[in-house]
């Protein structure tokens, strides 16, 4: 059944998300920090624009938020603007920004003292994935409140998974972050192995991702590292965020991560020679001896 939400922050994936939403006959209001993007996207969807998140999740039975890390969550969810000033006792916020679990348990607490449900939900897909509405989305929270959330969710997502109370799913957004960063760093080295060997690399993908190798990023990166194209995808500064937030939480629990802080290192390098917006599988760059971005040096 159609249903009042709200969603605030309409970056490359809350834009298409929030557009999911209209196209499934939600009633959607949406605010965006640059309010040209939101008018934008009101001209390309229905919905109501509106002036502040206050005013976006006036009368919402869930609000979404998906932005850039911590203190921008802090921004649009508290003060007397903030989404939670105008939420309707018995709502749900639901969070997609990958962010830190402290944050999480912080809003679940200052949710379930305004009698609002929360949930924390960081995505993994990409734009593509956005737009495509194909998404996985990992949550954390109360089973009630993420049971009323998931068919929402649903509209942009092919899966909606509860792991555990309010943190999980910053958590297990971490784990998958960690996953991804040594997985490309050992794709971007087999691809220049097999370059210097004088292979076919097109040969080699379509080979190997058959068997025990293969692998999401193989399939969707693989020709295009091979190709030295990198203007697109999940930003590089976006991936050292998240591995910041990793790496702090490590430090924390005391998981050992060696591959994850040097890949995270390597992207720092990415960043210092002018890459930070390129796509994380510009690791193999730093591989070649004549690279792709300006400058690199030779591992």
């Amino acid at each position: 059944m159609p249903v009042d939400v709200a969603f605030v922050g309409l970056g490359v994936m809350g834009f298409p998300m929030a557009g999911h939403l209209a196209a499934a006959g939600h009633r959607v209001a949406v605010f965006n920090r640059t309010a040209s993007v939101a008018q934008r996207w009101s001209g390309e969807h229905q919905g109501r624009v509106a002036a502040t998140p206050a005013d976006a999740a006036r009368g919402a039975a869930i609000v979404f938020m998906c932005v850039g890390a911590d203190d921008d969550v802090r921004a649009v969810a508290y003060g007397d603007d903030g989404a939670l000033a105008a939420m309707d006792e018995g709502s749900i916020l639901v969070d997609h920004t990958t962010a830190s679990a402290d944050l999480a348990r912080e809003l679940a607490a200052a949710c379930a003292e305004r009698g609002i449900g929360f949930v924390d939900a960081p995505v993994s897909g990409g734009e593509a994935g956005a737009q495509n509405g194909v998404l996985t989305v990992m949550c954390g929270g109360a089973a009630e409140h993420f049971e009323r959330a998931r068919p929402v969710i649903g509209c942009y997502a092919r899966a909606v998974t509860l792991i555990g109370p309010a943190g999980s799913g910053q958590l297990t957004k971490m784990v998958n972050q960690i996953c991804i960063a040594g997985l490309v760093q050992a794709l971007s080295e087999g691809l220049e192995f097999g370059r210097r060997a004088g292979l076919d690399l097109d040969a080699v993908l379509d080979t190997i991702s058959q068997g025990a190798a293969g692998s999401w990023q193989m399939s969707n990166r693989g020709a295009t590292m091979a190709a030295d194209e990198f203007e697109f995808g999940f930003a590089v500064d976006w991936m050292r965020k998240d591995l910041g937030i990793v790496l702090s939480e490590a430090q924390r629990n005391g998981a050992p991560l060696p591959v994850t802080s040097l890949v995270d290192q390597f992207y720092k390098r990415i960043q210092e020679l002018g890459g930070g917006r390129w796509d994380t599988s510009s690791l193999i760059a730093l591989l070649r001896p004549r690279s792709a971005l300006r400058g690199a040096e030779r591992f």
